[in-house]
């Protein structure tokens, strides 16, 4: 290399750094070759630091993830302190440290009362892959090796492994990736607002009759002998925060239990109490066979996923376990003893600052306060939440209830306005949903210039959108 372009190197900014070498994920490679990254430097609290100085309320959580919010020292001082005592040892053939025994240990207290064992993994995409391989080991253990077809939802998000991303109901997740894999089926995604009428008390029952019939219809036509599992996040997250009908989940599981088809909630972003309840599997009245986790476990301080497994499986598992030998599944990072200490050190700060309710009050709160100030609002059709996860769905017109085209872009252009007035919100890829889910510490104070700050972003993509003739 010339030693002239060894200069220019040494003198680029961090953002022709960022477009030179580094390959972002779900970002547009051709945006980011023109912009660059928005660089973040500091974080405490709801609020993070640009590199640039500029403060924003991050009321995404990062990305639903950073629950007991930015710059908690107990969390820093766990890992530091695991870190300097025994950075890294695996947890094959036998080998554990204490943190992540006692981790386990304590999981299997918070979580509900047919959890047996968890697995740890370092991502809800692969915390996914485990779930269905896990499934799959099932079954062969049963000796139907015939019953390995996955039914999930569109819409729904479990990752981008090749497995999860197959589950993923996402266009994009699929496209030119040659997904999803054989043995993936979808069916239609919980929506109330496209399809449920409030001014009719049997709406919401009627819709979630032909939920059921469709899920019933499917497993009929492939033949339940084939079905091993139907996996679905409480409250759909990157789909568009889409709650589901009254007594949805306890109905899916009783036409499951009549197939002896297993439930696998993914609780990826809803675990550990960003719905105001320890587990989506405690606020929707469902026990599940399998729960995936991962975010609020660690909130985000350090990667790591684990996947709860119910008696029914474990038990399988147990009465085989001379047959079984060493079970063939695993990553050297299954229960990093750092991560392991951070998660520690996060459920012990969510159960000493009584932070599941907490999320459940504000979440309560910030959900008022959007319906009582953008409710009305032109592009605004719908303000929907459970705890501290919320969506703003943007509509082209308020009384038919349609989305506007998705060229428009226009929860993006909401997004970047917001972004331009000190608020991190996101938009979700379907739909034109913004997505709110700030830290369960977040204050009655940030919550209003939150919302202060989406009034303003909307009424500049208004004003845009009538310039240009599109509403």
């Amino acid at each position: 290399m010339a030693k002239a372009e060894l200069t220019s190197r040494a003198n680029r900014t961090l953002s022709d750094i960022d477009r030179q070498s580094f390959l972002h994920p779900f970002s547009s490679i051709a945006d980011q070759k023109v912009k660059g990254a928005h660089v973040l430097a500091r974080g405490s609290g709801a609020t993070v630091t640009g590199a640039d100085g500029r403060r924003f309320l991050d009321g995404a959580s990062g990305l639903w993830c950073v629950n007991v919010g930015h710059g908690q020292e107990s969390i820093i001082e766990a890992m530091t302190r695991q870190a300097r005592e025994l950075a890294f040892f695996h947890n094959f053939n036998g080998s554990a440290t204490e943190s992540v025994i006692r981790l386990a240990d304590k999981i299997i207290d918070l979580a509900p009362d047919n959890i047996a064992r968890v697995f740890f993994g370092n991502s809800g995409s692969d915390a996914n892959d485990t779930n269905i391989k896990l499934i799959w080991l099932y079954n062969n253990l049963l000796g139907r090796p015939q019953k390995k077809k996955i039914i999930a939802r569109r819409r729904g998000y479990h990752g981008v492994t090749v497995a999860a991303g197959s589950c993923t109901g996402l266009a994009n997740v699929h496209a030119r990736f040659d997904l999803p894999i054989p043995g993936i089926f979808h069916v239609s995604e919980a929506d109330c607002y496209h399809n449920v009428d409030v001014g009719d008390e049997n709406s919401e029952a009627q819709y979630l009759s032909k939920l059921l019939s469709e899920l019933e219809d499917l497993i009929e036509r492939e033949g339940p002998e084939t079905i091993a599992a139907f996996i679905a996040e409480p409250v759909m997250g990157t789909g568009g925060v889409l709650i589901p009908p009254t007594d949805y989940f306890p109905q899916v599981k009783r036409l499951l239990d009549k197939h002896d088809i297993l439930l696998v909630l993914d609780e990826v972003i809803s675990a550990f109490g960003r719905l105001g309840d320890w587990f989506g599997a405690d606020r929707f009245g469902v026990e599940a066979d399998l729960i995936t986790t991962a975010k609020g476990l660690t909130s985000g301080y350090v990667p790591m996923s684990a996947s709860l497994i119910g008696e029914k499986i474990w038990n399988v598992f147990d009465e085989a376990a001379d047959e079984l030998g060493a079970l063939g599944h695993g990553f050297t990072y299954s229960g990093h003893p750092v991560a392991a200490a951070a998660a520690l050190a996060n459920l012990e700060l969510i159960e000493t600052h009584n932070l599941v309710d907490a999320a459940r009050i504000q979440g309560d709160r910030m959900l008022r306060t959007l319906q009582s100030s953008i409710a009305g609002h032109p592009l605004v059709g719908d303000v929907r939440g459970a705890g501290l996860m919320i969506g703003v769905e943007l509509v082209a017109d308020k009384c038919s209830r349609r989305n506007f085209e998705p060229a428009l872009g226009v929860a993006k252009r909401v997004q970047l306005a917001c972004l331009e007035h000190g608020l991190l919100a996101r938009a979700l890829p379907t739909n034109d949903v913004l997505g709110f889910s700030p830290p369960f510490i977040v204050s009655d104070a940030e919550i209003d210039e939150m919302t202060e700050a989406l009034k303003q972003g909307l009424d500049i993509v208004a004003s845009d959108l009538v310039a240009e003739g599109a509403l």
